[in-house]
């Protein structure tokens, strides 16, 4: 329970994650207006970032809301997916591979169902880090104090050791209220160095925590 921990986010931290513009290409090919595939599928979008709807039931209630047939639902989803996994933000993932073995580490992310598989085969965030903590697999989205509990619970960690890196404001305050140490990622640069100094300082500070060599400034995330 004493073990310093660094906890991220995916989605605009590991994960460059830009809109695609696909959701308006999709309503211009279908001759729809603008807004609608949102409106027509927000409560279905909400209930696969919960857990409440399988995979299947998606591209069943796309098909049944949209008026796809099923190679449309197929290249509807990949271009949903494509924006979803954007690319990965290969500097920050490579430093905290380094980080193994200096402090427990893990992952809390707002997703969606299906994520887990997809983000294990392009980026193999499972041999990153040691838990994570998926929004469609608990039930709880950030900013809720739970999903953070769940977090730190899940690396038998305390909140006050641990330090939480997201790119969303509401997050960074949501995991200060949990009792965790915070940061807001806005590049990598800044996010090592906050890194460093929460391991310098940590309960297991024994050996020189690695700092990136000339760092320089990320892409927007």
């Amino acid at each position: 329970m004493t073990a310093t921990c660094v906890i991220l986010d995916i989605g605009g931290v590991l994960e460059f994650t830009p809109e695609t513009g696909w959701v308006p290409r999709w309503e211009e090919r279908l001759e729809l207006p603008l807004g609608t595939v949102h409106e027509r599928m927000r409560d279905v979008w909400r209930a696969g970032s919960v857990g409440r709807i399988s995979e299947r039931e998606v591209h069943e209630q796309v098909a049944a809301r949209l008026g796809l047939g099923t190679a449309q639902v197929e290249a509807f989803m990949a271009d949903l997916w494509a924006e979803y996994l954007g690319t990965p933000n290969v500097e920050l993932i490579d430093y905290v591979r380094g980080l193994r073995g200096s402090c427990r580490l893990g992952i809390l992310s707002n997703s969606f169902v299906g994520a887990r598989e997809r983000e294990t085969s392009l980026y193999q965030f499972d041999e990153l880090v040691e838990q994570i903590v998926y929004s469609h697999e608990i039930g709880i989205e950030k900013p809720d104090l739970r999903a953070f509990e769940a977090a730190f619970a899940s690396l038998d960690v305390r909140p006050e050791n641990c330090l939480f890196i997201d790119d969303v404001a509401v997050n960074v305050q949501a995991a200060q209220a949990a009792g965790m140490q915070a940061h807001l990622f806005e590049d990598n640069a800044r996010t090592v160095e906050r890194i460093a100094a929460h391991l310098d300082a940590g309960p297991l500070a024994t050996r020189r925590v690695p700092h990136l060599q000339e760092p320089q400034r990320s892409q927007d995330s």
